[in-house]
């Protein structure tokens, strides 16, 4: 969670991350486009509440998963390149900042398609390995097109610019 002061006081985090010998993991994601688009409906969910007044970043069920697929943000095509830097270069400085800790980078698109990345894992964390599962559902699956209210804006902006694969990715 880089929003929420791990970067702005990083100095203290680090030391205190050092001397008590605790191990990051950073769980980024590749394509900034689906991240910016989970947290502008997480954001709405938080005050729409759209499952039964209940606020959920994560859920356990399609129907929840399609209820919260519903919203369907507009995303500042204006800003949207600058927009998408900016998170690039969070996660960056992060790992910047971060250098001198016992740390893992570990991309989401790749836990969700890699089987043995949750092996990795483990073995960073100096765990028996075991066979995980998890009961979450994920929200926005399909094309990118199809959770985005002004998607023409969005692919004319992006097309032809160094982030032009975030349209058409998908997992």
């Amino acid at each position: 969670m880089l929003n929420q002061g791990l970067v702005e006081h990083h100095k203290e985090i680090v030391e205190y991350f050092n001397h008590r010998g605790v191990s990051v993991i950073f769980l980024f994601r590749k394509n900034l486009l689906r991240r910016m688009v989970s947290v502008l409906a997480n954001s709405y969910d938080r005050y729409a509440k759209l499952l039964n007044g209940t606020h959920k970043s994560h859920v356990h069920s399609q129907q929840e998963a399609t209820a919260l697929s519903s919203y369907k943000p507009i995303i500042n095509s204006a800003s949207l390149i600058s927009d998408l830097k900016e998170i690039g270069s969070a996660a960056v400085k992060a790992l910047e900042y971060f250098n001198s800790t016992r740390h893992l980078v570990l991309y989401y698109e790749d836990l969700i398609t890699n089987c043995t990345k949750l092996k990795d894992v483990q073995e960073f964390l100096g765990i028996p390995q075991m066979e995980l599962t998890s009961r979450q559902v994920k929200i926005h699956k399909g094309p990118l097109s199809d959770f985005v209210k002004n998607w023409d804006d969005v692919n004319k902006t992006l097309t032809g610019t160094e982030y032009e694969s975030f349209l058409r990715a998908d997992y």
